[in-house]
């Protein structure tokens, strides 16, 4: 039977049922109220709310993590009730949380308005992504998706940017008032315009979601791999977690570090298709160990401006007359190189990741692999916390008379308190995180190498069983058996 393609001979075209793009639209809503308010959000419970910096990283980094694993649950229910009622759902939680947020700075409010957001954002993912699925056939879903991941990189690029002019002409809360506003427009365009698509056959059980992430969870290999890739989401999450304070803190509330993250999706969207189709050949181990070795860099270039500063002084002129800050120009350049990374370790590592599943199981594998995110979001933002509180404190904390001596220093360009003279060592920590992820996918790399070659050998030797080890197993498989057909999990011996 010929290899040809399911779309051979079939014209291809984008044009998508109605309730395709009125879902790709509260997409849009969507992203641009996410992103608008999370940029700004640890700043937000440090200066409106009260928390001091190790509080916000716990919150933020509880939130984040959370809103990472809760969707495939979220998805079963939506499942159950039907999409457009799950939509209508979730975009009231986040007009309402996001409305709540703004309103009352209190920490208890905070903590509930968090709470609306994190579940109603969970029951948008997975029904947006299901629409699209659901709306476009095999032969035209890679189309469907593309406009889909589209609309969510403007979505996001929209509300990072409408961020900085409404925190410095407004004030914070006005950013989670556009917020809510952005997802009542979602709420309006689902009422009016969307509706439900088929969904008979598509969901899961909670138990069996519940019995997915188990299965998932023991399989050593796989997460082995999901702890080491959560290195670079460690440093890549430090857009929102550290990125934002940490330049508002050394050069003044003109700053704009909502616009800088942006430069992270526009070198992914400029380079991934080039560089992915560089890398095809490339094993999925090698290509991602790319990635995992320049995403230290990107913190290591952050972490040397004082260097440059020390060099150029506190203006640097570049093409023609701009001139920046060396911490922004360092800054610029780290962003970057994390976009850089992305486009090495992302397609490869979902590649990767499909490939450890037991026979039949690949859905369920990818499913989960946003488990890296959750583990890198959770920590990541526990450590900024701690981070930010030793070496670049929140001046509202400091003596009165440092905190006047550091607005001197923004405003005429003269070396800012001793107290921030150490605030790049933070980016020393995450280039040393992202170090040590590199080194263990090397040692990861190898080691399961020598396993699957350990394996080859015993096959080749004529060997035609193997017994699982795992405790409690025991079970005979075939030499050729990847995982136990008793247990699932993977066989190492």
């Amino acid at each position: 039977m010929s290899g040809t393609s399911p779309d051979a001979g079939l014209k291809l075209n984008w044009r998508f049922p109605k309730t395709f793009w009125i879902a790709n639209g509260a997409e849009l809503f969507e992203r641009a109220a996410f992103y608008g308010a999370f940029i700004t959000l640890k700043v937000y419970l440090n200066r409106r709310v009260g928390f001091t910096d190790i509080e916000a990283g716990i919150v933020a980094g509880c939130f984040a993590s959370i809103l990472y694993l809760l969707p495939t649950f979220m998805g079963a229910m939506a499942d159950k009730i039907g999409f457009r009622r799950a939509l209508l759902i979730a975009f009231t939680l986040l007009t309402m949380g996001y409305g709540l947020l703004g309103a009352f700075q209190y920490k208890s409010t905070v903590l509930v308005s968090l709470a609306l957001i994190m579940f109603g954002g969970a029951i948008v993912k997975p029904v947006i992504s299901g629409t699209v699925a659901k709306c476009s056939d095999d032969a035209h879903r890679a189309r469907a998706f593309s406009i889909f991941y589209g609309v969510v990189n403007i979505g996001a690029f929209i509300g990072k940017s409408a961020a900085a002019p409404l925190r410095q002409e407004l004030g914070l809360e006005y950013i989670n008032f556009y917020a809510s506003s952005m997802a009542f427009l979602a709420l309006l365009c689902t009422a009016i315009f969307y509706r439900n698509v088929d969904t008979v056959g598509t969901g899961k059980t909670v138990r069996e979601v519940w019995e997915g992430l188990l299965k998932v969870l023991r399989h050593f290999r796989f997460m082995c791999l999901i702890v080491i890739v959560a290195g670079f989401w460690f440093i890549q999450g430090q857009l929102y977690a550290t990125m934002t304070e940490y330049m508002l803190r050394l050069l003044g509330e003109d700053a704009k570090p909502e616009w800088l993250a942006n430069i992270n999706p526009f070198v992914v969207i400029i380079l991934v298709v080039p560089i992915t189709h560089l890398i095809r050949r490339f094993k999925s181990e090698n290509a991602i160990a790319i990635g995992l070795f320049i995403i230290p860099l990107s913190a290591l270039s952050i972490a040397l401006s004082s260097i440059v500063e020390g060099a150029a002084g506190n203006s640097i002129t570049i093409i023609g007359s701009l001139a920046i800050h060396p911490i922004t120009l360092t800054v610029i350049i780290g962003i970057a190189l994390q976009g850089l990374a992305e486009c090495f370790l992302s397609p490869k590592f979902l590649e990767y990741a499909s490939k450890q599943a037991p026979p039949g199981e690949i859905g369920l594998y990818l499913g989960y692999q946003h488990l890296t995110t959750f583990i890198a979001w959770f920590f990541g933002f526990i450590a900024s916390g701690f981070l930010l509180d030793r070496y670049c404190p929140d001046p509202s904390r400091l003596d009165p008379a440092i905190g006047r001596q550091r607005l001197d220093a923004i405003a005429n360009g003269t070396p800012l308190p001793e107290i921030y003279a150490q605030a790049h060592y933070i980016w020393y920590v995450f280039a040393a995180v992202g170090a040590a992820a590199f080194l263990a996918m090397l040692v990861f790399k190898f080691t399961t190498g020598a396993i699957d070659r350990r394996r080859a050998t015993r096959l080749a030797a004529g060997a035609d069983r193997v017994i699982c080890r795992h405790d409690g197993c025991g079970h005979d498989n075939r030499a050729d058996a990847t995982f136990c057909a008793q247990c699932g999990r993977a066989l190492h011996n």
